[in-house]
């Protein structure tokens, strides 16, 4: 029977007992004193105790309420549906805790709280079903496994999945890219909205239940993005909240605990939803449970029964609901750590002393145990729902079919020829893609003619439900403009992470309040186990030309962030020098899969020195070579950003004046100027091993001296500060302030032409 063990002893079933007594639990099981005489599937090895018995499994677990060939359910009114969805629940309950307890860690109480809304989800045949709750892993993965999910990854009994789990190259802490079956990664409290949404707006025709923890629910993000959200898209309503109400965060009472379920109603309703769905344990519960917040697993048989009933009954309403047109949210108010090992926030985290061994531990595991029977009976229904397991159905366990984009307008102007606005080139080429795929996003915060990407607003429309010609608004439209960058990166990332392209432009000074939800999605891009279109960004209006605005507008600290992010393995800022290069970069970044690409650009007009030639060599190689002279020795300016390369050039006048060489060199792509050893490349799922080789870095930053040049953070140098064994030394931004130019603001930062100067002649004596 492989790895089976058993309760023997008479001291140890007191201790156990007198755990059971003290919790208040009354176990719908009988832990079986005879292993012997129980057979049990493959899939169970690994499991710790096993029930000789149900109660009620001889009436009600007879036949999988799902029948062969069904999806889902037949008949909500049936006893034995609302019996078979608590067998599930239990069953979650159980392998989410002894998964964490086999070690010692993880997070087993939020999930079980919400135990029965998640399994009848499943019963009603609804598997795309995501988290905002990183904490609420355990339970995704026990419901991966029941419905054979993970056995794409190599796990097929429980006794794997205990091994695995909090392991590399296994069942991470928090959801990622990498688990069959999960659609979304979840971390950072306030994201998983933002995948349902995406979601539900490329299948229409697919409910996307989303859990959120009371506990998250105090993060600003997420009512107000579905707001803006279902203000734009106000037919796309089959993405669904399924509101966690336990009353604890993570280590305390949530700070919505003392709402009133009339209040909390009004909440809800107060942020435009039409139709608030909730089920609250406590009017249920026959055991005079103290408190708002009860636990159904203590109820009496017959009151789990009708609690089960009634949590089928209202989570098909909701979902009838919310594929209807209408914007629902599902309440399922119940005691955190419901069935589990402690209760309210005490059970939220195990802790070093919650091992297999510990009695609390083997107390919870014993009353929710059950029998071999049922085991197999859950398993039949988890397999069958939705018709298969959720690495088979879920949308995005496949590659969504894009439109063909044909071939872009690209325009090559004159190298040395008219000054152009690099963002307004690219504009011309985002308005072409949005008109040939009907699925493209544009998102802004902040405004897209502020940022000279008028023609985007003018091709694709701002989405608004007031339509206005002179504002480029009207509803259908397909740029998005919610007042939050978190909201703009959500929608954008989310759409890119489910299959389709999408482009979130920004103001660089703003971009960071929405860098945590791209990062998220990056990261999941790296270890996804499908191709998907690289999430790709525009940032403009950067800190040099935010002079007036001062440091307010002025934060090119973000390129601190994706320098740090470069060493992933999957994330390319690009920093094009002019308009013939912005379009060459964003014709690369549409072709590109499970990558985060950063386009950094000016929306001044500016100088055209480079080819598209060039540019696609850069995104090769990372730089190109803009100007190079001889003299009695070289320095090198390795340059990035368009604006920087005024001074820069200003500078190589005054040195080649007293008979120095100097060579100007484009950093267009740092990230392939790093070793390969440096960078995580090989453990993403899709490879890009793309690196500049010594012998060609030599030949562009060999010199005497090397200055690197950023209008940004100096982190985005390190690549060629690693590698060049030259005196060298970096210009880089040091902070904001109020100016009249560019120029000005350089100069505070010490970016001029007579400091370049004058540094490089001292690095060459």
């Amino acid at each position: 029977m492989g790895c089976v063990l058993w309760l023997e002893g008479d001291l140890l079933k007191a201790i156990v007992t007198k755990f059971l007594v003290a919790a208040g639990i009354q176990s719908m099981t009988a832990v079986s004193p005879n292993p012997q005489s129980v057979s049990a599937p493959a899939f169970c090895d690994g499991i710790q105790y096993f029930s000789e018995t149900v109660p009620g499994f001889d009436v009600y677990g007879k036949a999988p309420v799902i029948g062969e060939g069904q999806t889902a359910i037949a008949d909500l009114t049936d006893p034995i549906a609302a019996y078979q969805t608590l067998l599930y629940a239990d069953a979650l309950r159980y392998l989410i805790l002894q998964v964490t307890a086999s070690k010692a860690s993880g997070h087993p109480g939020g999930f079980a709280s919400q135990a029965e809304a998640y399994a009848a989800l499943v019963m009603l045949g609804y598997k795309n079903i995501i988290t905002e709750v990183g904490h609420h892993a355990p339970g995704f993965y026990s419901a991966m496994f029941l419905d054979r999910s993970l056995e794409d990854m190599g796990i097929t009994t429980v006794q794997q999945l205990r091994d695995r789990f909090r392991e590399q190259h296994g069942l991470l802490g928090h959801l990622s890219g990498l688990i069959p079956g999960i659609l979304a990664p979840a971390g950072p409290l306030g994201q998983g909205q933002h995948f349902a949404m995406a979601a539900a707006l490329l299948h229409p025709d697919q409910l996307f239940p989303f859990t959120v923890g009371d506990g998250g629910l105090g993060e600003p993000y997420i009512v107000s993005a579905i707001a803006h959200f279902h203000t734009a898209y106000p037919n796309a309503t089959n993405f669904l909240p399924v509101l966690v109400w336990n009353g604890f965060s993570q280590e305390h009472h949530s700070m919505v605990s003392l709402k009133t379920n009339e209040q909390m109603e009004a909440y809800w309703r107060g942020n435009g939803f039409e139709q608030v769905v909730l089920i609250d344990a406590k009017d249920f519960d026959d055991q005079n449970q103290p408190g708002a917040y009860v636990d159904n697993t203590a109820f009496s048989f017959e009151q789990r029964l009708a609690f089960g009933r009634a949590v089928l009954a209202k989570t098909n309403a909701a979902a009838r609901s919310a594929l209807g047109g209408k914007l629902t949210v599902l309440i399922i108010k119940q005691l955190k750590g419901a069935g589990v090992h402690a209760r309210g926030a005490k059970s939220h985290n195990l802790y070093a002393q919650h091992t297999l061994d510990n009695p609390d531990i083997i107390a919870a595991l014993h009353t929710r145990a059950l029998s071999p029977a049922a085991w197999s009976l859950v398993r039949t229904n988890c397999e069958r729902s939705s018709g298969g397991p959720a690495s088979k159905t879920a949308v995005t366990e496949s590659v969504l079919p894009l439109a063909d984009l044909g071939r872009l307008p690209l325009e090559e102007f004159t190298v040395g020829g008219e000054p152009k606005v690099s963002t307004t080139a690219m504009g011309k080429l985002v308005a072409a893609v949005g008109q040939a795929d009907a699925g493209f996003v544009v998102t802004n915060a902040d405004g897209n003619e502020a940022s000279g990407i008028a023609n985007i607003n003018q091709a694709l429309k701002i989405i608004h439900p007031t339509e206005d010609p002179l504002y480029d608004q009207k509803p259908g439209g397909q740029v998005y403009e919610p007042l939050s960058e978190d909201a703009c990166a959500g929608l954008a990332a989310g759409l890119a992470l489910m299959g389709s392209r999408s482009l979130w432009c920004s103001y660089e000074s703003f971009a960071i309040n929405g860098l945590p939800i791209w990062q998220t999605v990056t990261q999941a891009m790296a270890e996804l186990r499908r191709p998907t279109p690289a999430t790709v960004t525009l940032f403009t209006a950067g800190a040099l030309e935010q002079g007036r605005n001062g440091w307010t507008h002025q934060r090119p600290e973000i390129e601190a962030y994706f320098a740090a992010m470069m060493r992933n393995g999957n994330v390319f800022p690009l920093f094009p020098p002019d308009a013939n290069s912005i379009q060459a970069c964003y014709d690369w970044a549409l072709t590109q899969k499970n990558k985060g690409v950063v386009i950094t650009a000016s929306k001044s007009p500016l100088p055209i020195r480079t080819t598209f030639e060039q540019t696609q060599q850069a995104i090769a190689h990372g730089a190109i070579t803009l100007h190079e002279s001889s003299g009695s020795k070289t320095v090198v300016f390795a340059v990035i950003g368009d604006m920087t390369l005024i001074p820069v050039f200003e500078a190589a006048t005054q040195l080649e004046a007293t008979g120095f060489g100097v060579r100007i060199v484009s950093v267009i792509s740092p990230r392939r100027l790093y070793r390969p050893s440096d960078v995580a490349w090989s453990l993403c799922s899709e490879t890009d091993g793309g690196f500049l080789s010594d012998t060609e870095f030599n030949a562009l930053f060999g010199s005497d001296a090397l200055i690197g040049v950023t209008g940004g953070a100096s982190g985005m140098l390190e690549p060629i500060m690693l590698r060049s064994t030259a005196n060298r030394d970096t210009f880089a931004w040091k902070r904001g302030e109020t100016t009249a130019s560019s120029g000005a603001l350089m100069a505070v930062n010490g970016i001029t032409a007579s400091a370049l100067a004058e540094r490089a002649v001292a690095l060459m004596s």
